[in-house]
């Protein structure tokens, strides 16, 4: 019998598995076009959105003549775009971008779609590390340095964020077997500590160092600047670039670790490479902008009901569809109650917790 609808007049071809395989390639990069074009359309908005109402094309035409030196580069509107809001943008953008790519890179090395750098600890111990740095940090470095306390937020809340995952991973992994209630519950439990010890650095803190603390506990891009940006900026963009070479690697750890290692891939040196990744994107996202949830686990989840389990595509769309939501919550923490501004951590729990009790309900089959 020919491959065809049985009773139809016309003879409809089999679906072969290249004809799958070029139909989902070609869904990912319909996907990529489309998220590009979402986050470029998010950042002109962004750019042009505040106290001082700037329309779209003033918005591009003031970024191409700051590109070009030509034109009025000095006019209120134009200092107000390159000067507090492209700093904030660009922060956003490469912040959101880590964030989502390091709830993928966890993902991937934990082989399960919950797992994420903010409900597993590894934020809350950057964001200690980053507190120790703001309290002691005057103390523990000279004056007579010269070493700015800010640029060494960085480093302490990468040690912090490195610290967190190595210590959940070798609590949740044995036998080469990872358990994701182990993993949680782990994560809960340093979230617990580095939170208790928090909560002594505000009580031993001055008022200026216990405002940075609130800032860093609930997450903002308002003090985004291109100082800042330029400390920061370097650690994110060499992340984000050295991740999709470990996405033949991820996508083996797909099959386990015995099966990776028959194909080739050296599994230490990959979930090493891993750990340290994590650790700097979360790290550095924290000293740039706080606490900042649910980034990690809503939009890698979510592309992979979209553009599959292809982690050569996973990355990249998780850097692009993390930057256009952080983007789009800082507008909304910038505008729903303006001329005051939500802290954006909050922006973000309330998208992200309602997608996450949506993913346990359904894993248990309550919901389709």
């Amino acid at each position: 019998m020919s491959a065809g609808v049985a009773g139809s007049g016309a003879s409809v071809p089999a679906r072969t598995p290249a004809h799958a395989l070029a139909a989902r390639r070609a869904r990912a990069r319909l996907g990529l076009v489309a998220l590009v074009v979402l986050v470029v359309a998010l950042s002109i908005l962004a750019l042009g959105a505040g106290a001082v109402a700037i329309p779209p094309g003033r918005v591009v035409a003031i970024l191409r003549d700051a590109a070009t030196g030509a034109g009025e580069v000095a006019t209120r509107d134009a200092l107000v775009v390159t000067g507090i809001r492209l700093p904030r943008l660009l922060m956003g953008l490469l912040v959101g971008a880590a964030l989502a790519v390091a709830g993928a890179l966890m993902q991937g090395l934990f082989r399960n779609p919950l797992a994420d750098p903010g409900l597993v600890g590894v934020s809350s111990g950057a964001g200690l590390a980053a507190g120790v740095t703001i309290v002691l940090g005057e103390r523990l470095v000279p004056a007579s340095l010269g070493i700015d306390p800010f640029a060494l937020l960085p480093i302490g809340a990468f040690l912090g964020g490195l610290a967190s995952t190595l210590v959940l991973y070798a609590i949740a992994t044995r036998n080469g077997r990872t358990s994701i209630a182990t993993m949680l519950l782990a994560g809960i439990a340093l979230g617990a500590l580095a939170g208790a010890a928090s909560g002594v650095l505000a009580y031993v803190s001055d008022d200026r160092q216990l405002r940075d603390l609130t800032f860093w506990s609930l997450g903002s891009l308002g003090g985004a600047t291109w100082a800042k940006l330029a400390v920061i900026a370097p650690i994110l963009l060499a992340t984000l670039a050295a991740t999709p070479i470990l996405a033949r690697a991820l996508n083996a750890l797909v099959l386990g670790e015995a099966e990776a290692y028959h194909l080739g891939i050296a599994v230490e040196r990959a979930k090493a490479a891993i750990v340290v990744l994590v650790a700097a994107a979360v790290g550095a996202s924290v000293a740039a902008a706080g606490v900042i949830g649910f980034v990690g686990i809503v939009v890698p989840h979510l592309l992979r009901l979209v553009v599959g389990p292809d982690h050569r595509v996973l990355l990249p769309a998780s850097a692009l569809l993390g930057a256009g939501l952080l983007v789009g919550a800082d507008l909304v923490a910038r505008t729903v109650v303006a001329p005051a501004e939500l802290p954006i951590g909050i922006v973000t729990a309330a998208i992200g917790a309602p997608f996450f009790l949506w993913l346990l309900l359904r894993r248990r089959g309550l919901f389709p």
